[in-house]
């Protein structure tokens, strides 16, 4: 999820590089904090926080059923 979450924050801050537009708030949304958001969040994915690949599946405790 948060893999998603920095690839939308990197879209974002693509778009607005392209169309060079700061929204009206150039502080707030300027390039390197976008660019910054992003890479926190993919280096909080990469970590383990949050739910990520294979996460979500279920836990067996001792054997699996289907196993004899």
């Amino acid at each position: 999820m948060l893999a998603i979450a920095a690839a939308a924050v990197f879209g974002f801050a693509l778009l607005l590089d392209l169309l060079d537009t700061d929204l009206g708030a150039p502080d707030l949304f300027n390039w390197n904090t976008l660019v910054l958001i992003g890479l926190l969040l993919l280096a909080l994915y990469l970590a383990g926080v949050g739910r990520g690949p294979g996460g979500g599946g279920r836990w067996y405790r001792g054997r699996r059923p289907g196993r004899g």
